[in-house]
């Protein structure tokens, strides 16, 4: 048994067929693949390589992602849960894509072979890329939407900050596709041909489009213009062609108006550029509510101040800033009272003077009835007849 391997002899011998040593079978095998045909080697390798390729790049996306939601199961809010929730499907492509651009060298291809396959490669790269691009910039949204919060009572600033955003936000997308389309055209000889002949025809092709597309460009310089001057911002509060809503949407061209019964106006940017309109939370949401009341000359004016004061100090609309009642105005019949109270936003003012309209009509009809609007008339009786002077 001197000088046998460990274990030689042990057992039942294995058949002939079944003896064989790796290194054998690897030259076997790289004998069988030298041996087939050219054109077959190459596609083999140069798939082997791709494949290859391929599957790092899916790997590496794994673990990437896999890090991300392990940090995601502690922090369910937080910046991998955005970046899990917009950037995992344009990652699903991008990382077998770039891996496959770094290995592409390897590639024993012909030159024009393999100049397909670069061109392919390098323009699912742009478009990757831009696609991931694109998200990313919701991703961004996302962490200043976590900081800030549009729905606040008092939210001035936040939406200035997110009326500047959305406009921010759908020029950069619209950026990231336009270079990246110009570069996924630019990569051919032939488009190049035509982009420099295009160029030597631009003076004339600019006065051109200049005139077809007058509305257009107004309407986008006036959208940087309403974004940075912000004349209206996102959740203001308008009234447009006697519409009273909220502003929903900005976009390049348009403004959507969200009217108070669930409507929708939409207007061009280029209305609140050159027209009038209200905006009642440009510096601020509060506001003054006015309720007028027509009674009689003898309504005790005294006694209807100290009941609205009374209507108000228990409203929970009320803010506590303005409370008054004065007479504005004396007509044939009437006198004209005006209740002037205020509250945090236009909806809770609207609220607040729907009730004190109801409470004082009910004041007024409880306790002094009387000073509801009457008309008088005075008959004059028959007597004899007026004898004039001498």
């Amino acid at each position: 048994m001197a000088g046998q391997p460990f274990g030689a002899g042990r057992g039942r011998k294995k058949p002939a067929a079944f003896r064989f040593t790796f290194p054998a079978a690897a030259g076997g095998m790289q004998e069988f693949f030298f041996s087939l045909p050219e054109p077959l080697r190459l596609g083999l390798h140069t798939a082997g390589i791709v494949l290859g390729a391929l599957l790092a790049g899916v790997l590496v996306r794994r673990l990437v992602f896999g890090g991300l939601a392990a940090v995601q199961r502690r922090e369910p809010a937080g910046l991998a849960a955005s970046v899990l929730r917009h950037l995992s499907r344009p990652s699903a492509w991008f990382f077998p894509v770039l891996a496959l651009s770094f290995v592409l060298p390897l590639v024993p291809l012909a030159a024009r072979p393999f100049e397909v396959l670069r061109r392919l490669t390098e323009m699912a790269l742009l478009v990757t890329f831009a696609w991931g691009l694109v998200r990313t910039v919701d991703v961004l949204e996302d962490l200043v939407v976590q900081h800030y919060q549009l729905t606040a009572g008092d939210n001035l600033r936040v939406r200035k900050l997110f009326t500047q955003l959305q406009f921010v936000k759908k020029l950069a997308v619209s950026l990231i596709v336009f270079v990246d389309l110009a570069l996924v055209l630019m990569s051919f000889a032939t488009v190049r041909k035509i982009g420099a002949g295009l160029l030597t025809s631009a003076g004339i092709a600019s006065v051109i489009v200049g005139f077809a597309a007058q509305r257009s460009i107004s309407n986008l310089l006036a959208g940087f213009q309403i974004a940075f001057t912000q004349p209206i911002r996102l959740d203001d509060v308008l009234v447009v062609e006697g519409e009273w809503g909220r502003v929903e949407e900005i976009t390049f061209t348009y403004v959507v108006l969200r009217i108070w019964d669930e409507r929708r106006l939409v207007l061009p940017l280029n209305y609140f550029i050159e027209k009038p309109f209200q905006n009642w939370t440009r510096s601020t949401a509060h506001l003054l509510g006015a309720v007028h009341l027509h009674l009689d000359y003898t309504v005790p004016v005294p006694a209807v101040r100290q009941a609205l004061e009374r209507i108000v100090q228990d409203h929970p609309l009320w803010d506590g800033r303005v409370c008054v009642l004065q007479v504005t105005d004396s007509r044939e019949r009437t006198l004209e009272l005006r209740a002037l109270v205020s509250a945090a936003d236009a909806a809770r003012t609207f609220d607040l003077r729907c009730a004190v309209r109801e409470q004082l009509v009910a004041y007024i009809q409880e306790y002094h009835p009387g000073c509801l609007p009457q008309t008088r008339a005075l008959t004059l009786g028959t007597g004899p007849a007026l004898v004039p002077e001498p």
